[in-house]
């Protein structure tokens, strides 16, 4: 059965891969692409509404599938588990599946962090990205941070007082690691976790070359949100890492 998308912001980076794999694969078709100009009532009737946008935006297209029962995965940074855990009440019969990063060694990378944060109590996370992205600090700098403080409270471990918090250098602090975000020409996407011990320092980095690196994630998470229901947060929940 072909797998009928709409895509909001095809004319971006992310947008022009989804294009580009939905008529690659023999299972999906494209409903409607969806620039700045277009209605969102052309995305009525498709299976899954993929969107790519901005954060203003991305709310709005995840407010309009829900109005609609539609399924709708989310490519846009910035959801934070606060704003997604309001929304899901409201999902219903519909599917709210949000990515922050379709690369699967990224996500292998960050399962791997918050593994190893249990074992430390010096972290922080350093995230770099090509000069034109907008939101800092991205996604999935949030995402690895929150997945941190949930191994480690669950393993009865909290991050200490950092010094220096309230310095702007030291970065912005989400669930108790401070993130420094990098945005800087020449690197398309690249995030170190460092984790620091009595003498000893563990990195655990992962850097995609250009946006190829999300494909094989961006279209396993198409076929998972056409079968989804409720809300999903995360590649790992979609692959069953």
């Amino acid at each position: 059965m072909t797998i009928k998308v709409a895509v909001v912001g095809a004319t971006g980076r992310m947008g022009k891969l989804a294009l580009d794999i939905i008529h690659g694969a023999q299972d999906l078709s494209l409903h409607a692409a969806l620039d700045s100009k277009s209605e969102l009532s052309q995305a009525l009737g498709a299976d899954v509404i993929f969107e790519a946008t901005n954060l203003e935006v991305s709310k709005s297209v995840v407010d309009f599938a829900i109005a609609n029962n539609q399924k709708v995965l989310v490519a846009t940074s910035g959801w934070t588990q606060s704003a997604l855990s309001i929304i899901e009440p409201r999902v219903g019969s519909g599917a709210v599946v949000v990515v922050p990063n379709f690369s699967i060694g990224s996500t292998l990378a960050s399962k791997f962090a918050a593994q190893a944060a249990k074992y430390f109590d010096s972290i922080e996370i350093i995230e770099t990205h090509h000069a034109g992205k907008l939101d800092s600090p991205s996604g999935t700098a949030i995402r690895t941070a929150e997945l941190i403080h949930s191994s480690r409270e669950e393993a009865g471990r909290t991050q200490p007082l950092i010094p220096g918090v309230g310095q702007s250098a030291r970065g912005e602090v989400v669930s108790g690691v401070p993130i420094h975000s990098l945005r800087i020409n020449g690197v398309s996407a690249k995030q170190e976790v460092n984790l620091g011990g009595t003498d000893e320092l563990l990195t655990i980095s992962h850097t995609a070359g250009s946006v190829n690196a999300y494909a094989l994630g961006i279209l396993e998470s198409i076929r998972f949100t056409a079968k989804a229901t409720g809300l999903t947060i995360g590649l790992n929940r979609v692959l069953g890492i």
